[in-house]
């Protein structure tokens, strides 16, 4: 007896039954989403709060970077108790301490870019990271899209130029500007050697995160080893902080430190603490990693927001010509090599699984 054909209403259920399913993934991811956006948003917010204190009290900014990893890091060691649980390997602790050494570094050069650049360049240039997309394509052998990253890459460099020339600024910007209120204080233009600072920072941060997710792909375990790199960081860039306060014009810059304001309690609670855990959420449930469009535009969107907040030297056509410069060139640079692989491998390959293979992460962060 031959079986009989599925009807087209069988189909029909079929097809109800895979979007009903699309439909109940994007509610689950939905509340997630919006965790990402409210969390990158509060951590854009103290970034404006610490260049918009600094900028007039005067304070060494290292100095202040080294109070905020001070609690930052004994409330990482509380929650996460890197001690307990099964012992953490040498092969895992020390690569961990290394990272510290960088992201201290990190922190050096991006709060010097900070107070050089201003906040919205300083933001921008952290997606600098993504020139590793082309060096890990020239270095390791996949040099099918060689040429595609290399042109993302001098799209980025384009974008970091028109930002250094002032594009996002409604002084500077020869785009139309939206907003006729009065400037309280007009920028100059910043020039490509000043953003050397911030973009090599950026290129730090990339780092990294790619050395964190080399040692430990786990989430439980990467959490545990982040409490480490604060310490280390901490311990890190106590002599530097010492040095640049003893330095500094204000002798009693470590007193002021010391005092609880918004600057300083956002940077510590949204700026170290709770964009650890946003950003991790959204790489494990979203598979959304730092140097990515849609991470681009999610800051993007917040930076706008912000400029006209504070009411900055700001250009908004000016800003999205060079963030849609940016977000294309980051775009081909992390581009991965598809025609070989199937969607589900490449999507794990641009978020660092098959670290097995590759010696270094296709994506940088």
């Amino acid at each position: 007896m031959m079986s009989p054909k599925p009807t087209a209403s069988a189909a029909a259920d079929g097809g109800g039954g895979a979007s009903s399913s699309r439909s109940a993934a994007t509610a689950r991811s939905t509340p997630l989403q919006v965790i990402h956006i409210l969390g990158n948003f509060m951590r854009i917010w103290s970034v404006y709060s610490l260049y918009s204190y600094l900028s007039n009290s005067g304070d060494s900014i290292v100095g202040f970077i080294f109070s905020c990893l001070v609690p930052t890091s004994v409330i990482f060691l509380v929650l996460q108790k890197p001690w307990k649980g099964r012992p953490l390997p040498n092969s895992q602790v020390v690569p961990t301490v290394v990272n510290g050494g960088i992201l201290a570094l990190y922190f050096v050069l991006w709060g010097k870019g900070l107070l050089a650049c201003g906040p919205l360049i300083a933001l921008l240039a952290e997606y600098a990271g993504a020139v590793l997309g082309v060096l890990s394509a020239a270095l390791y052998g996949r040099k099918v899209n060689i040429w595609k990253k290399i042109g993302g890459l001098a799209a980025m460099l384009v974008a970091y130029y028109l930002l250094s020339n002032g594009w996002s600024t409604r002084t500077h910007s020869p785009l139309y500007s939206f907003g006729s209120e009065p400037l309280e204080k007009a920028t100059q233009t910043i020039g490509m050697k000043e953003m050397v600072v911030p973009i090599t920072a950026g290129i730090l941060s990339a780092l990294r995160r790619v050395l964190a997710r080399r040692v430990s792909l786990k989430n439980q375990l990467k959490r545990r080893l982040h409490a480490i790199t604060i310490a280390s960081a901490t311990c890190f860039l106590f002599p530097f902080a010492m040095w640049d306060t003893i330095l500094g014009s204000a002798s009693d810059s470590i007193v002021k430190l010391q005092l609880p304001s918004w600057a300083y309690l956002s940077t510590v609670l949204f700026g170290m603490v709770l964009i650890f855990y946003v950003d991790n959420v959204a790489e494990e449930k979203l598979h959304l990693v730092f140097s990515s469009p849609r991470h681009l535009m999610v800051s993007t969107g917040c930076i706008i927001v912000l400029e006209i907040f504070y009411k900055m030297d700001f250009s908004l056509l000016g800003f999205l010509v060079c963030s849609i410069i940016l977000g294309f060139g980051i775009f081909e640079a992390t581009s991965l090599e598809r025609s070989k692989k199937s969607p589900l491998e490449a999507h794990e390959l641009s978020n660092g699984v098959f670290h097995n293979q590759l010696p270094i992460s296709a994506l940088p962060s």
